[in-house]
């Protein structure tokens, strides 16, 4: 999707496709490994579809369509905006149709000491050189990371769906980062703060705000969720 900070030169990326199988192996790519998480479908927001989800949850993907009422939302958050905790890690979405990788470098970023990434790999070094910078800084370094742009590429045409750079539709992260459930959106100027969460309530927290965003949209079917899960090894 377009981004508010998005000049008529900006780049442009094919969007990624809301597929955990196509998550999975650009992630595991990247230098998170396959036996430390994964991506996976939440298949609805009720409470018995919920706990078919892989525990412990991480932190949750959702796409959704851009309309006026999505945009007149940010707006008001935007001016009601409350300050982060620092260890939220946010950057800012400066490439078009970026935003599923964004999306999914917000869910890692904010959980790298829960998980171990790949001494070395791209996702190591990209958090260690992004650590001191701020929300715009790290747009930049992106926007000129070329090998992130061709994974990401081989990440969007591998997808089910031919790929095209038109969409109406957008990704954002939900975390949860010292006690609170926060939304991660790339086109909002930074973190959006939900209440108080914990990491086992953190799929319920973010599926009652995710609620309330379908709800504000009834006409809409353009939904999807995805969690990102620890994987627990299973004792013999």
């Amino acid at each position: 999707m377009a981004t508010p900070d998005e000049s008529p030169s900006a780049k442009r990326w094919l969007p990624l496709e809301a597929n955990p199988d196509v998550m999975n192996q650009f992630l595991w790519g990247l230098g998170l490994p396959a036996d430390e998480a994964e991506c996976c479908d939440v298949y609805g927001l009720e409470d018995e579809l919920l706990a078919m989800v892989p525990q412990p949850v991480l932190a949750v993907l959702f796409l959704f369509p851009i309309t006026s009422q999505t945009e007149e939302q940010r707006l008001q958050q935007e001016n009601e905006k409350k300050d982060a905790s620092n260890k939220v890690y946010f950057m800012k979405q400066t490439v078009g149709n970026a935003c599923g990788t964004i999306g999914l470098l917000h869910s890692v970023g904010n959980i790298t000491s829960e998980i171990k990434l790949q001494e070395g790999s791209f996702l190591d070094r990209f958090f260690k050189s992004t650590a001191s910078m701020d929300a715009l800084e790290r747009a930049a370094f992106l926007e000129k990371d070329r090998e992130m742009e061709v994974a990401h590429s081989v990440a969007a045409t591998a997808g089910e769906t031919e790929a095209s750079d038109n969409v109406d539709t957008h990704f954002i992260c939900f975390t949860c980062v010292d006690g609170e459930l926060y939304e991660l959106d790339g086109r909002k100027s930074g973190p959006i703060s939900h209440g108080a969460s914990s990491p086992s309530s953190l799929l319920q927290d973010a599926a009652k705000v995710i609620r309330g965003m379908i709800q504000k949209n009834p006409e809409s079917l353009n939904f999807n969720v995805i969690a990102l899960s620890k994987k627990v090894g299973v004792g013999f």
